[in-house]
């Protein structure tokens, strides 16, 4: 199994972390993204998330390594899904393993706001007023629905 993918399957949380797995790691850091209810006051349906897969998986390879050679950790994680989400469904998995809670804590949130800033995933929200594309805070219509 790869420590970087972009699957339309659910995480199994216990899966990642056996991947990364190290008697020398005093701590995992878990981050597990969830498809919520509301969004800016509008009821979510679902997600639709989008990859351009083979750039994807490139850039959250870039980002893991980066994570390994900026903070002192063991190993990091990044799973990311694609397809129809309905509301309490995984989206995204970054587990970040290291001898330490801090640095374990900070590599993990760095390499999240890494992917949503570097890697080609889109993201549009069915919603009670419509569809929209999500551009980090902004909701732009989506006049082809889903």
């Amino acid at each position: 199994m790869a420590k970087v993918k972009v699957t339309s399957e659910p995480f199994s949380v216990d899966e990642a972390i056996k991947l990364i797995e190290d008697p020398r790691a005093g701590g995992y850091v878990i981050f597990l993204g969830k498809v919520r209810n509301e969004n800016k006051g509008r009821k979510v349906i679902k997600l639709i998330y989008e990859a351009y897969e083979e750039m994807a998986l490139k850039e959250m390879e870039k980002i893991r390594k980066e994570a390994l050679e900026r903070f002192p950790i063991i190993d990091i994680l990044i799973w990311h899904r694609v397809g129809e989400l309905n509301v309490g469904e995984d989206t995204i998995l970054i587990v970040a393993s290291g001898p330490h809670r801090k640095e374990a804590f900070e590599a993990c949130r760095w390499a999240l706001d890494e992917v949503k800033k570097r890697v080609p995933v889109w993201k549009r929200e069915v919603t009670n007023e419509g569809t929209f594309w999500i551009e980090g805070d902004k909701a732009i219509p989506d006049y082809h629905r889903v």
